[in-house]
C-alpha cells in the first residue's frame, strides 16, 4: 500500500478554521486527521507542502517510521508548527491502519482499558446566569467534573478579540466565584480552574493560598511552562494539583514536567504532540510516574474521535475535555461523529477512526483567517489570553 495523495482543507465552522487533512492511498483505503495550533492555519499549510514531497509514495502502515521523519528530518527538531502538521497525518495513518485491518484505532493501541470515555465539562457564566447556576444545571445534566477559567469581573465574549485582563482582579473575582459555587453545590461536583497562563508566581501561589479549602481537582496552566524551574519554584509555594501540557509539542518537553514531580496530570493534545503515535509515549511516560493524562481537546470531531480512541486504550486515564463550541454537528460535513452519554463517550466500534468527511460539502466553508485574541492589561502592556 502506499500514500497517493495527501489533501488540506481549512473550513471555517463556528468562529475559527479547521486544520483537516485526508490521506488517500492506492488500494482506496483513506484516512482523516486534524492538526491544533488553531490560528496559524496558513503555516500548517505550508508545512503540509513539505511533508508531500517525501510522504507520497510511502507506505502509510509505516507509522512510527513516518513520525520520526516528520519531527526530525528538516534538522531543527519539532516546534509547534511542525508537531501540529505531523499530527494530522499521524492521526490519519492511524486511521488508515485501522480501516485496512478491519479494526477501532484503539484495538491497534493494545485494546480497550475501559469502556467510556468520561469527560469534563466547562461552565460559562452570562446571559442572566451566575457560576452556582450554570454548575446546578451541568449536575442535573450529569456532568461531574467541571471547569472554570477565570475572567475578568462583568467579562463577555465580545470582548475576546480585544480584552483586558487584569490577573488581580480576576484572581479576585474566581476566589469569590468558586466560594459561592461550593455554598450552592456542595463538595459534590470536582471543580477545577483554567487559568491559562496568564499568572506569574506569586499571583499563582496567592490564588492556591486563597482557595485551599474550596477543593479542586486540579488547577490547569496557571504560568507559562517553557521554564521547569518556575514550576519547580511555584510547586514548592503550594501543594495544588497541577494539570499542564497542553500547548506542549513533542513528547520531549514533557519529561522534566514528569521526572521532577512539577505536575499531577498531563494535559497532551493529541492534535499537537505528534499525534497518536507521541500521544502514547507521553502517556506511558507519564504511567511511570503514576500520572494520568487529561488530554486537551479544543478542536473538531476528528480531534475528538482521535483523543476517545487514545483514552480507551490508555490505562492511566482520567478523563477528556468536552469542546462545546466544536458542537459535534457542522451540518453534515462530518459523518459518523462520537455522540456523549450524559458525561461519557461510548465505545467506538467503527474501523478506523470511524469518521467520514464530506469533501464538498466542506469547500462549502471557506477559510476565513482568524487571529488569536490579543489582550492588554490596564497600562496597555501585552498579556496572555
Amino acid at each position: 500500500m502506499k500514500i497517493t495523495a495527501i489533501k488540506e482543507f481549512l473550513p471555517t465552522i463556528d468562529f475559527r478554521p479547521r486544520f483537516i487533512v485526508k490521506i488517500e492511498t492506492d488500494l482506496g483505503i483513506h484516512g482523516v486527521g486534524e492538526a491544533g495550533t488553531a490560528g496559524r492555519e496558513l503555516a500548517l499549510k505550508g508545512t503540509l507542502e513539505h511533508f508531500r514531497r517525501f510522504l507520497i509514495g510511502k507506505d502509510p502502515r509505516r507509522i512510527e517510521d513516518l513520525n520520526q521523519i516528520m519531527y526530525r528530518a528538516q534538522y531543527y527538531e519539532g516546534g509547534t508548527v511542525i508537531t501540529a502538521a505531523a499530527s494530522a497525518i499521524d492521526i490519519a495513518l492511524w486511521d488508515i491502519l485501522g480501516k485496512h485491518l478491519k479494526a477501532p484505532v484503539w484495538q491497534l493501541m493494545g485494546g480497550a482499558t475501559r469502556n467510556k470515555v468520561v469527560c469534563f465539562s466547562d461552565a460559562v457564566a452570562g446571559e442572566g446566569s451566575s457560576y452556582s447556576e450554570k454548575v446546578a444545571d451541568l449536575i442535573k445534566k450529569g456532568w461531574n467534573t467541571i471547569r472554570f477559567t477565570p475572567e475578568m469581573p462583568g467579562f463577555n465574549f465580545d470582548q475576546l478579540k480585544e480584552g483586558i485582563y487584569e490577573p488581580w482582579e480576576s484572581i479576585n473575582c474566581m476566589v469569590e466565584q468558586l466560594r459561592d459555587v461550593r455554598r450552592h453545590v456542595g463538595s459534590k461536583p470536582n471543580l477545577a480552574v483554567d487559568f491559562h497562563h496568564r499568572l506569574n508566581i506569586a499571583q499563582a501561589a496567592e490564588f492556591c493560598r486563597r482557595i485551599e479549602d474550596v477543593g479542586l481537582m486540579f488547577l490547569e496552566e496557571p504560568i507559562r511552562s517553557e521554564s521547569p524551574d518556575a514550576y519547580d519554584a511555584l510547586r514548592k509555594m503550594t501543594n495544588m494539583p497541577f494539570a499542564i501540557g497542553e500547548e506542549f509539542s513533542g513528547s520531549y518537553v514533557f519529561a522534566p514536567f514528569i521526572e521532577k514531580g512539577l505536575c499531577n496530570y498531563i494535559r497532551l493534545d493529541v492534535c499537537n504532540v505528534g499525534g497518536l503515535t507521541a500521544a502514547r509515549k507521553i502517556a506511558a511516560m507519564a504511567e511511570a510516574h503514576y500520572i494520568d493524562i487529561i488530554p486537551h481537546n479544543p478542536l473538531g470531531p476528528i480531534a475528538t474521535a482521535a483523543a476517545v480512541h487514545l483514552c480507551i486504550a490508555t490505562s492511566n486515564f482520567s478523563m477528556l475535555e468536552f469542546n462545546w463550541t466544536a458542537r459535534e454537528r457542522a451540518d453534515g460535513l462530518f459523518l459518523g461523529t462520537m455522540k456523549l452519554e450524559k458525561d461519557s463517550y461510548p465505545l467506538p466500534t467503527d474501523f478506523g477512526l470511524g469518521i467520514t468527511i464530506d469533501e464538498d460539502m466542506l469547500n462549502q466553508y471557506p477559510f476565513r483567517a482568524w487571529e488569536p485574541p490579543h489582550w492588554r492589561r490596564k497600562d496597555g502592556s501585552f498579556t496572555n489570553w
